[in-house]
């Protein structure tokens, strides 16, 4: 649980820490969340890769796919996965929007960064929509900086790219 500063004066309120679990990337929940992320997308942009043609075992271990709960509502997700012996790419990072603001997004993020740094990854990357700016602030906010696009054929209107060096203070 956390304590979440309100008005001078006020009791502070208690917000539940989500419980985040492990899950193959083709569980319901991924499967349901990562749908409500191309949605997302479709509307600010009007297209958007499909997370179904994303290949099932594309998170396996070494890589790791979470999804974030409150209870029994699976509220967030993201993945990670290696691109290089030294590299991993932070993927399909969604919390719905109920949820939002509320530390769910940067929860994920942590575990998915000491995951990638418990493998001996020592570079992050991650790609996110130029308009969604709660996506860009969250990774400002957690050491992210601007890269050139390592996605081949990105269009740099659309799409920013992002890394950050893990090491012993990455969250």
């Amino acid at each position: 649980m956390t304590s979440v500063p309100t008005a001078p004066g006020a009791p502070a309120r208690i917000r539940p820490t989500p419980s985040v679990t492990a899950v193959p990337y083709n569980h319901p929940d991924a499967r349901r969340l990562t749908q409500a992320l191309r949605a997302e997308q479709l509307g600010l942009y009007g297209f958007a890769d499909d997370p179904d043609a994303t290949p099932e075992n594309h998170f396996d271990p070494p890589g790791l796919f979470l999804v974030a709960h409150l209870g029994q509502e699976a509220i967030g997700c993201g993945g990670v996965r290696l691109l290089d012996e030294h590299t991993a790419e932070v993927k399909r990072m969604y919390v719905s929007i109920g949820a939002r603001g509320h530390g769910t997004g940067r929860h994920l993020l942590g575990h998915l960064e000491q995951h990638a740094a418990n493998r001996g990854v020592t570079r992050i990357m991650l790609e996110t929509g130029r308009r969604n700016a709660a996506a860009l602030a969250l990774y400002h906010r957690t050491g992210y900086l601007p890269c050139p696009s390592y996605v081949a054929g990105r269009d740099p209107r659309v799409n920013r790219a992002m890394t950050k060096r893990l090491g012993s203070s990455s969250h």
